[in-house]
């Protein structure tokens, strides 16, 4: 027992340091030092492609819209949404149901009434005309379909058909790609590519990006989620989509 210590007369609340106890010759016992090579998780690679993920399947709510103030209404239905597109959508192709939405209008399956191509299944994104509210959103319509126009003839891009319209939409008709996107294949992998499959995807993701570059286009949305393949054939080759926020630059 360590020897007791007289308390101050003047101020009968003081006890004294337990810092002589350290130097005691019975010291407590004490639990070993763990060594922690790794304390936190390293980040995830796929944190971008999980959170879209989730974002798609409806987890992740989207904020809310702002209403749109008076002044914008008005503005928005001044604006001249026609674009001087064929109006013979209906005349020429069969749509079919939804196998896509966007932040700016949907994808459905379609099909050539007539011609050398009938009964061929297409692509077509619907943009809402609605949607469309402001000069700037009118002025990226027409920049994609003059970018789809310019760019086709590449192997791993999108083949594009032609542009159409009506009161109430604009069609783009393209290609249909059923093998699903890139980022669908990323993860039935669980994330993780060989080498030699990486290499693959990668030489086709370059080769179009060079391609678009050569021809004075940059893409500006490149992500697994615009990379769609043909097939669902491991070999099937890989195809650039969605040009709508691409833009022309100079060399």
């Amino acid at each position: 027992q360590h020897e007791s210590v007289k308390k101050s007369p003047f101020f009968p609340f003081y006890s004294p340091s337990p810092a002589h106890y350290l130097f005691s010759k019975k010291t407590p016992a004490r639990s070993p030092m763990k060594v922690f090579k790794r304390p936190f998780p390293p980040p995830s690679p796929a944190k971008h492609i999980m959170s879209v993920l989730a974002r798609r399947h409806g987890t992740v709510k989207p904020n809310e819209a702002a209403i749109p103030e008076a002044k914008e209404v008005s503005e928005a239905a001044s604006l001249d949404k026609s674009f001087g597109f064929s109006k013979k959508f209906c005349d020429k192709y069969d749509l079919g149901a939804e196998v896509g939405r966007g932040h700016f209008g949907y994808t459905c399956r379609g099909k050539f009434k007539k011609g050398e191509l009938k009964g061929q299944e297409v692509a077509v994104k619907v943009i809402p005309k609605t949607k469309m509210t402001t000069s700037i959103a009118i002025e990226d319509v027409r920049k994609e379909v003059k970018i789809l126009r310019a760019l086709t003839g590449h192997a791993n891009l999108i083949q594009f058909y032609d542009a159409y319209e009506d009161h109430g939409n604009v069609y783009i008709v393209m290609e249909l790609c059923e093998g699903g996107e890139l980022l669908d294949r990323i993860l039935s992998r669980g994330g993780k590519y060989t080498e030699d499959d990486a290499k693959t995807v990668l030489i086709q993701i370059l080769n179009v990006v060079s391609f678009c570059h050569l021809q004075g286009v940059v893409h500006r949305d490149l992500k697994p989620e615009n990379f769609l393949f043909t097939s669902k054939a491991e070999s099937s080759p890989l195809k650039a989509i969605d040009f709508g926020l691409s833009d022309f630059v100079k060399p």
